[in-house]
């Protein structure tokens, strides 16, 4: 107890963010703290570029996650290092507004607001509202994205191991939202006959953070909020046996599970050199590095802002390395099945885990 005593007293642990918000904001401080919603701010981007909406800049070296309460529903939670906040839980004894979720967190351009409640918590000393981390039961960080866009053949070993050629520019498919599904998930895999070759794709998922319409390379990392770990889990005979079905071979029920956290880009640095791994019942089957992106985090963005808006709360898939079952030999392939143990970790956003019936 008087470690997460000592941990709600610290300015340093629950006045996160606090002090960057306000000098971010500036003379909107004021209003801020007391529960406004920070007001859409513009930048010009290069060219006839353009970034609109709430700047994801804003956002501190912060981790979130979201937490299933009893009857399925879902709210924002920050992670500390003695515990985790419940935003909603906080918020509703101090009388103070604050997002439910990141999703509206991140369209709302509201961090200030769950900035203010980490504040008046501390300040407060409300140690009802940090609950340990192993209490809780993970809720999907993604519910209802406006997005769910997804890179293929992002990789240039994994594009060599099925013997496709390097793509010339990004390969760009979709999931659905049914599809989303949270950290320590169970995926309910249909009846044989609808399909049976699952595969597993550990990826890197980016988080728009700001409306980025035409954005050049070189200010597309300025529209990300964060970084999750997430799987494009995969049924390979839908996919590639069904006349070239990307789409319904990845959006199956539960096929797009998240997390456990969202960082903030501030706490990552650079998405295009960090360790990713999957592991399948406890061996090793992916080990690469973003590195090996054919299209790094800043071309993709970049390429997709030039066809449709990517907006607050969009998320994209960024490709999958080597490693792959559909890599393998056609002898040596053993597709996943009912019982098996996913997990899928990348360097600084946590290891995601969920399993297979």
């Amino acid at each position: 107890m008087s470690g997460r005593r000592e941990f709600l007293m610290s300015t340093g642990a629950l006045g996160l963010g606090v002090a960057a918000g306000v000098a971010a904001i500036g003379a909107g401080s004021a209003a801020a703290a007391q529960g406004s919603a920070a007001g859409p701010l513009a930048a010009a981007g290069a060219g006839d570029g353009a970034h609109d909406g709430p700047p994801a800049g804003l956002l501190p070296a912060v981790t979130l996650l979201s937490i299933r309460h009893t009857g399925g529903r879902e709210t924002l939670g920050v992670r500390f290092d003695d515990g985790v906040l419940d935003v909603s839980q906080a918020a509703g004894l101090l009388g103070l507004p604050a997002p439910l979720t990141l999703e509206q967190m991140l369209r709302e351009g509201s961090w200030l607001q769950v900035a203010a409640v980490i504040g008046a918590t501390r300040d407060a000393k409300l140690s009802e509202a940090l609950v340990p981390e192993n209490s809780i039961t993970y809720g999907r960080l993604f519910s209802n994205p406006g997005k769910i866009v997804c890179v293929g053949l992002n990789y240039r070993k994994h594009a060599q191991e099925i013997g496709m050629p390097i793509p010339k520019v990004p390969v760009l498919f979709n999931k659905f939202n049914n599809s989303l599904a949270a950290h320590g998930a169970t995926l309910h895999l249909p009846p044989r006959e609808v399909a049976y070759k699952f595969d597993y794709e550990t990826e890197l998922l980016v988080v728009i953070g700001r409306t980025a319409r035409n954005v050049s390379e070189a200010d597309a990392l300025g529209c990300v909020a964060g970084y999750c770990t997430a799987n494009d889990f995969s049924a390979r005979d839908l996919q590639l046996e069904t006349g070239g079905q990307w789409m319904i071979g990845k959006t199956l029920d539960g096929f797009a599970p998240v997390g456990p956290y969202f960082v903030s880009a501030a706490r990552v640095g650079d998405p295009d050199n960090l360790k990713i791994e999957t592991h399948v019942n406890g061996e090793v089957r992916q080990s690469s590095n973003t590195s090996d992106f054919i299209f790094n985090v800043q071309q993709v963005i970049s390429y997709v802002s030039r066809h449709f808006a990517l907006e607050p709360a969009d998320i994209i898939y960024t490709g999958t390395p080597q490693g792959v079952i559909l890599g393998m030999p056609p002898d040596k392939r053993v597709w996943l099945k009912g019982g098996d143990q996913i997990v899928s970790t990348i360097e600084k956003l946590g290891t995601l885990h969920f399993s297979l019936a």
